[in-house]
């Protein structure tokens, strides 16, 4: 895609109006737009600034928005979900629609980088290792949310220690692109290590992507499905090979916005795997393909998988339960997600009294997964442990004497970006508060108590018990 700086054409203007208006009734930010349609997200910025629109650029928007455009009633000008009763899905939780909040990439990418969550995450899933007990002809993990890869490649160092020449077999779920660029470019250095790995990669539901196969006919047809051989031996060759997956992943990983719950939906579905083609031989027989793929997985990671403050009917029957199912006999699933009372959500109670995002505990989501799967519940063991063991503490990085006196700016935008990221707070609720600089104050407030700020996910085990011997 080609942008020119140049003023402002009728149709850049005209199309940039047709853009806000369908931003504003998806709720959908403008760099995700951008990103969805063209894999830019400064697009709509640069066409403010009196960027000229291509031809190829303006196609490709016009038809998205044609294929997109949301089927909305409105009310006093705001666009409003359909209910069930219109033939639409019902909205899984009171976040609004087109509420995608772990869309927002500045955000996400200073969360991830000034907080210890992934690292810690990835120590605690690897303790599930010692439960394992695989069988031939391979070690297979889903990962049920796998973002930049952060933690399976964690993961899988882990996995290489403890079983070093057992063939792997791993799934990675994930429907952001920019996700799955970076997760590739950490696999160069597993494949290196651990030879004998098929990577799966794939955009598909949580209801489909343990199976690889789309539920709807329709999707099934549209399936794109490719095998990826990597030669060599060398990490070096193997990045290369992988960075030339780029122009594949940018035309194919693509994603719409569901009008229902607006979350992020693939317009095409797609399965990816690669592997080494010196280890073709060994790994032939554990290689999925159409049709014939086993979901018999001896560990799950399911990592945040769910919004906080959705309904625990939804987290279990729609996340979940369908994970449980594709549990191999002693196979296990390691669920995680944020515990609260933590200095972060004191930050957020200061600005929004009363506010708690983390309505649904481990407890609950147990009992509910247990509800649906109804008679087959017995198969299973649910394990919530005890606090000490299930809850863990993560920190935002910070050096002592950057808490221990005046707190620099950068510091108090760091902790307050971390409180909203992990709360999960709308960016409508945001703007209200942010004017008046008193979430700086109540930010600067609890980091100093503290001397400094953490937050605490907690836990649970669901495994599949072994058939009797």
């Amino acid at each position: 895609m080609r942008i020119e700086e140049r003023q402002p054409t009728a149709t850049a203007e005209q199309v940039l109006g047709e853009i806000r208006e369908f931003c504003r009734a998806t709720q959908t930010a403008e760099s995700t737009f951008g990103r969805l349609v063209v894999n830019d997200g400064k697009l709509v910025s640069r066409l403010r600034d009196g960027a000229r629109i291509t031809t190829g650029t303006l196609d490709k928007v016009r038809a998205y928005l044609t294929s997109h455009r949301p089927d909305l009633p409105v009310v006093n000008g705001s666009a409003l979900p359909r209910s069930a009763g219109n033939g639409a899905a019902p909205v899984a939780a009171a976040a609004p629609p087109g509420f995608r909040f772990f869309d927002n990439r500045q955000k996400y990418l200073l969360f991830v980088s000034t907080c210890s969550e992934k690292t810690e995450i990835a120590n605690r899933v690897s303790l599930e290792l010692a439960g394992l007990q695989p069988a031939p002809p391979a070690l297979r993990i889903f990962d049920a949310g796998v973002g930049d890869g952060t933690v399976l490649s964690r993961v899988m160092r882990s996995v290489h220690a403890r079983f070093p020449t057992m063939p792997l077999y791993v799934v990675a779920k994930e429907i952001s692109y920019e996700d799955v660029r970076l997760m590739l470019e950490k696999m160069a250095d597993r494949l290196f290590e651990h030879p004998a790995t098929v990577l799966v990669v794939t955009n598909l539901y949580y209801g489909e992507a343990p199976w690889l196969t789309p539920r709807s006919a329709t999707a099934a047809q549209g399936l794109i499905w490719k095998d990826v051989t990597l030669s060599g031996n060398t990490a070096h060759g193997f990045a290369e090979q992988i960075a030339g997956l780029e122009g594949f992943l940018a035309e194919n990983w693509r994603a719409g916005i569901s009008p229902t719950s607006g979350n992020p939906v693939y317009t095409r579905p797609i399965v990816l795997t690669i592997r080494r083609e010196d280890h073709s031989f060994l790994l032939d027989p554990i290689m999925p393909r159409p049709g014939r793929v086993m979901a018999d997985y001896d560990l799950v990671i399911a990592s945040q998988p769910y919004r906080a403050r959705v309904g625990v009917e939804f987290k279990a029957s729609k996340v979940i339960t369908p994970l449980v199912k594709s549990l191999r006999p002693g196979g296990r699933l390691i669920g995680i997600h944020s515990h609260g009372k933590d200095p972060g959500i004191e930050i957020i109670e200061q600005v929004w009294p009363g506010d708690d995002p983390f309505k649904t505990d481990r407890y609950a989501i147990l009992r509910q997964v247990k509800h649906e799967l109804g008679g087959m519940a017995r198969h299973y063991n649910f394990n919530a442990s005890s606090d000490a063991r299930s809850i863990f503490r993560y920190r935002m990085h910070t050096l002592p004497d950057e808490v221990s006196g005046p707190i620099g700016t950068s510091t108090l935008f760091a902790a307050w970006n971390a409180a909203i990221y992990v709360a999960q707070i709308e960016d409508d609720r945001l703007s209200e508060v942010v004017r008046d600089g008193r979430y700086l104050e109540a930010t600067d407030r609890v980091v100093r108590q503290h001397g400094g700020l953490w937050f605490n996910d907690e836990t649970y085990v669901i495994s599949r018990r072994r058939a009797p011997v």
